[in-house]
C-alpha cells in the first residue's frame, strides 16, 4: 500500500494538486489556477488520484468539486509512526550509552 501512496505523491504535479486540496474542497478551475497546470492535465491527475483513492469528487450542478480522502494520509502517518517508534528506541539506547560514557570519563571526585 505504501508503495502506491508514495508513487502517487512522487509526481510533482499530483503532489501540487494534493497540496492545493489540503486547504479544502475545490473545483477543477480553482485547481488549474492554484497549481498552474492546464485543465486537461489537472483532470488527468485528478482521475489518477481518484482511482488510487486519494481524492473524491462531488457534483455541484455543472461543477465537480474535489477533496482529499483521509485514508491514504492515515496510512502514511501510520507508516511514519512505525519508524518513529523504531528510532525512538534506538535513540533512547544511544542516549543511555552516552550518559554511561560521560560518567566513566568524569574524575572520581566529580561524580
Amino acid at each position: 500500500m505504501q508503495q502506491i501512496i508514495f508513487q502517487m505523491l512522487a509526481d510533482p504535479s499530483r503532489f501540487r494538486i494534493v497540496e492545493a486540496l489540503a486547504g479544502g474542497e475545490q473545483a477543477v478551475g480553482d485547481l488549474v489556477r492554484a497549481v498552474d497546470i492546464d485543465q486537461s492535465g489537472v483532470s488527468r491527475h485528478l482521475r489518477i488520484l481518484g482511482e488510487a483513492g486519494f481524492v473524491t469528487m462531488r457534483p455541484d450542478g455543472a461543477r465537480r468539486l474535489y477533496s482529499l480522502r483521509p485514508e491514504p494520509f492515515q496510512a502514511i502517518d501510520d507508516w511514519v509512526r512505525s519508524y518513529g517508534k523504531l528510532w525512538e528506541g534506538r535513540l533512547d539506547r544511544f542516549d543511555a550509552a552516552l550518559a554511561r560514557r560521560q560518567e566513566l570519563r568524569q574524575p572520581e571526585g566529580k561524580k
